[in-house]
């Protein structure tokens, strides 16, 4: 009778099993919390780095103005100076072309229509408003170009009157500024490019992987909320691939410029090119949490090499980040990759259905995606995973192999006769006539 009892610690009352699963909660939260400060230093680190660059570039445009341009308060030169830093990243030398023609155009159409229509509060809201739509215009969306024309109209409808003579001082004081500003970011305090693409990729990866996870283990529990709440976490990523976007913008820019960091280009284009993919990978893996949440509510069968696959899959993502912070070959990411490609040809053998035939595919997609963030050409990307896969779905479903040796033996008998035919007739043809 003692024998047929189950064992003490196989048996989990319902109280252990909550306990069991709101310490996995909190643990996750905590993860996900600890992330979350990571994520928030990084964006302060990047933002004192911006503040120290626009401090100084308008301390160094006010003093050169100063003794450049002569007396007067020359604000406008600091003010162009901390535009072209702050509101222009990845982007300031075409801003800065913005900008002084945003000024030439505010000053032009300022001074015609105040010479037109005289000075007064009407007069200058026409000029402003004729401004900001012929900028718009030119344009054709907002930007430096329609601020500064707007801005300088205002001054030269309002201030021209007063203190004649604004309109070349402004022209030559965003000139400076807008120099000034370029000489900071560019040779005096250059940023290190690889170390803002780090910060700016690192909270993509971590959403990529953590979620790629999520919906590996939902696969495994069978647990189509989870899988749910995995995408819902995925689709809250855009503002970080926005910032990485800005950030890979600004490193070009950076090594571009700053010869300071021209050695950095390689290992820039390289990382470019893997974060690049990053974008279209987090829709993939949308995708495959969207399947997965819809083939466990149809309550599909779900292969154990399925979530292996996912699983595999947010391994090589790991890998591809460790890469392209360290450097290294690509060999391991792809390694991990066609093993999640094979995964998902073994799952498609042990059997699915509609849903899980459409999760592989994406699966394979993805997979496909990730391989030509290493570098790989589209055509040998897809082919690799072909063949991984297909190597995965031989290993369970090996294919019939007793046709073949069929006819093998068919070919090789009609060989053996052909061969005793030719013996024949060169026999014939030597052997003597009677």
């Amino acid at each position: 009778m003692a024998d047929d009892r189950p064992a003490a610690d196989t048996v989990r009352s319902p109280l252990d099993a909550v306990t069991a699963r709101g310490t996995r909660a909190v643990a996750r939260a905590r993860r996900e919390s600890g992330q979350a400060g990571r994520v928030r230093l990084r964006q302060l680190e990047v933002t004192l780095v911006i503040a120290v660059q626009s401090g100084l570039a308008a301390a160094l445009a006010a003093l050169l103005a100063q003794r450049t341009l002569g007396p007067g308060a020359h604000v406008f030169a600091p003010a162009a100076a901390v535009g072209t830093i702050a509101t222009a990243i990845g982007q300031r030398a075409r801003r800065t072309f913005e900008l002084l023609a945003g000024v030439g155009l505010g000053i032009v159409i300022g001074d015609v229509l105040r010479f037109l229509l005289g000075p007064g509060p009407w007069q200058t809201g026409l000029i402003v408003a004729l401004a900001i739509a012929t900028a718009l215009l030119v344009a054709g969306r907002g930007g430096a170009l329609v601020g500064q024309a707007g801005g300088t109209a205002v001054l030269i409808a309002t201030l021209a009157p007063v203190q004649p003579g604004l309109e070349v001082p402004r022209i030559f004081d965003a000139l400076v500024g807008a120099l000034v500003g370029i000489l900071v970011v560019t040779l005096l305090l250059p940023i290190n490019p690889l170390r803002v693409l780090h910060r700016a990729a690192a909270p993509v990866f971590a959403a990529l992987t953590g979620q790629l996870d999520a919906v590996g283990r939902a696969l495994t529990a069978r647990d189509a909320d989870a899988a749910i709440r995995a995408l819902e976490q995925l689709r809250g990523v855009d503002p970080d691939v926005t910032r990485l976007n800005e950030a890979l913008s600004g490193a070009e820019e950076v090594v571009t410029l700053a010869p300071a960091r021209w050695h950095r280009r390689a290992q820039y284009r390289r990382y470019a090119r893997g974060a690049a993919h990053l974008e279209l990978l987090l829709l993939y893996a949308r995708a495959l949490a969207r399947g997965s949440a819809t083939a466990l509510q149809y309550d599909e069968p779900i292969p154990p090499s399925l979530p292996a696959a996912v699983t595999r899959l947010a391994e090589a993502v790991r890998q591809l980040q460790r890469d392209c912070r360290t450097g290294a070959d690509w060999e391991r990411t792809r390694q991990l990759t066609r093993e999640s490609a094979d995964l998902a040809g073994r799952a498609w053998a042990e059997g699915v259905r509609s849903f899980g035939d459409a999760l592989i595919t994406d699966l394979r997609t993805a997979d496909s995606e990730l391989l030509r963030a290493t570098g790989c050409d589209p055509d040998d990307a897809n082919r690799m995973v072909r063949r991984a896969a297909g190597a995965g779905q031989a290993a369970v479903r090996p294919p019939p192999h007793g046709h073949m040796h069929r006819a093998g033996r068919h070919t090789g008998t009609a060989r053996a006769r052909r061969r005793r035919r030719s013996r024949r007739q060169a026999s014939d043809r030597h052997s003597p006539r009677v």
